[in-house]
């Protein structure tokens, strides 16, 4: 009955973690990019922004001009909400994992809250791997960007598109890909266009 709770404990922590971090980019995305960014080469000029995964081939004597920002909130200036929106929602996550983890390791853990951490951790690995799957296909349809939260039993989508707003047939496809994905009923998936 301990495990239990605790399990749930730690489950509405981390729901409750990523939503906060959800509600805290939509707050702040809505801030002017001149505001958010106090260098406007890097408003006007694409090349100066680095993107999360994106690699360069760099020489040992560029290595100190490419090595870019050493905290990783500095990599998405401007006002790219989406680019930010993953970033905190990933930045939770592994704040979530973290946690988990360290209560799997400690010594006077029992076996079974290090299997519920664990378990935990998987849920958020599928969550990830989802939301990912989610928004690619999404794109894939033709849109211009996308960005899905998932919780237990819920998902929200926020999409861009190129008029800024959504019709009905685009919401019945996003709804559809949503549901192959989550297999969650309509009624759990909330999609609305960014603004």
């Amino acid at each position: 009955m301990k495990a239990r709770i605790k399990r749930n404990a730690v489950v509405v922590t981390m729901v409750v973690l990523v939503c906060a971090a959800a509600a805290l980019n939509w707050k702040y995305a809505g801030q002017p990019a001149a505001q958010q960014d106090p260098d406007p080469a890097a408003q006007t000029d694409g090349e100066n922004r680095k993107i999360l995964g994106e690699a360069a081939l760099v020489s040992s004597q560029d290595a100190d001009e490419a090595a870019g920002p050493a905290d990783e909130t500095e990599v998405y200036a401007g006002s790219d909400y989406f680019a930010s929106a993953r970033l905190t929602r990933q930045q939770a996550r592994d704040s979530a994992i973290s946690l988990l983890q360290e209560a799997a390791e400690q010594e006077n853990a029992d076996a079974a809250v290090a299997n519920e951490a664990s378990e935990s951790i998987q849920v958020l690995a599928a969550y990830t791997l989802q939301e990912a799957q989610i928004e690619n296909l999404v794109t894939a349809k033709g849109y211009t960007d996308c960005v899905a939260f998932l919780g237990d039993n819920s998902l929200s989508v926020v999409v861009s598109t190129a008029s800024g707003e959504l019709t009905g047939e685009d919401v019945a496809k996003i709804t559809d890909i949503a549901m192959t994905e989550t297999g969650l009923s309509a009624g759990a998936i909330k999609i609305m266009a960014a603004n």
